[in-house]
């Protein structure tokens, strides 16, 4: 094990660096697979009440040993929830579920270890914290959200890559829909200011002003594809609207742009 284990109490405030504070109730580890898509890497959430003998462990991410070890010198591991399917969150969840022995859920019951799926508004009870599921379909058909209620004056919602820290997220088409996903954030606004604690990125406040900026953004690139059909035809492929609403994007995320069209011609025709 790792050595920044205080105690089998856990203190999510007195937990060292490489932890970082993110919320009253939460704390997380960066994990070490930085990438175009993943940011700086993926936040791995440990999620406690002061004085539990026990952790929630949401995406253990990549299969590090030395990452998945510190998160389990966190405290006892009860359970371990997936925010999506996509690998830099869910790679580790086997061999996780093996050094702890806690059950792993998600949406998708092909995730799952020794545990049912997550239904949506089910309420769970762990590590001395009620976490209320929400599913919020749209970067991926199983992407789900975590609110916390009770964490501070606001509660804060885990938001996976359904919200980032920074930048705005990939609706993977056609896994994901753009439907889906501008529904997803008007939930996801109505929780009011919640702390945003995403999987990628720094911590957020006010879910509501980010689910708004996140709205407003689509709703920019929708008009820029509605102006590039009107230039190319209402049947222009996906690749000739991504030339022309995406000229200078870096080759890199070429992939994630087209994916993004995809999904906004799949809304704008149907």
């Amino acid at each position: 094990m790792a050595d920044d284990a205080t105690s089998s109490r856990p203190d999510l405030t007195a937990l060292p660096a490489p932890w970082v504070a993110s919320s009253a109730l939460t704390r997380y580890r960066l994990a070490p697979n930085p990438g175009p898509m993943s940011l700086d890497g993926t936040n791995s959430y440990v999620i406690a009440a002061p004085g539990s003998e026990s952790v929630v462990v949401v995406d253990p991410g990549p299969l590090d040993a030395a990452h998945l070890d510190g998160l389990a010198a966190a405290g006892r591991v009860e359970l371990v929830i997936l925010t999506h399917h996509h690998i830099d969150h869910t790679e580790a969840a086997e061999e996780f579920h093996r050094l702890t022995g806690a059950p792993v859920r998600a949406r998708d019951e092909a995730l799952c270890i020794g545990a049912p799926p997550l239904g949506d508004g089910e309420i769970i009870s762990a590590a001395g914290v009620r976490i209320e599921v929400l599913a919020t379909p749209g970067h991926t058909a199983d992407s789900l959200c975590l609110h916390l209620p009770d964490d501070g004056a606001h509660g804060s919602v885990l938001t996976g890559d359904t919200i980032l820290g920074r930048g705005t997220t990939v609706i993977v088409h056609p896994d994901g829909r753009l439907g889906d996903y501008l529904a997803s954030l008007r939930r996801l606004e109505a929780l009011g200011d919640a702390t945003v604690l995403p999987a990628h990125g720094p911590v957020l406040p006010s879910v509501r002003e980010i689910a708004k900026a996140y709205t407003a953004h689509r709703e920019e690139r929708l008009a820029q594809v509605r102006a590039a059909l009107v230039l190319l035809g209402e049947d222009a492929s996906v690749t000739a609207v991504t030339d022309a609403v995406y000229a200078d994007i870096d080759p890199s995320v070429r992939g994630a742009a087209e994916n993004s069209v995809a999904a906004q011609l799949e809304y704008l025709r149907g």
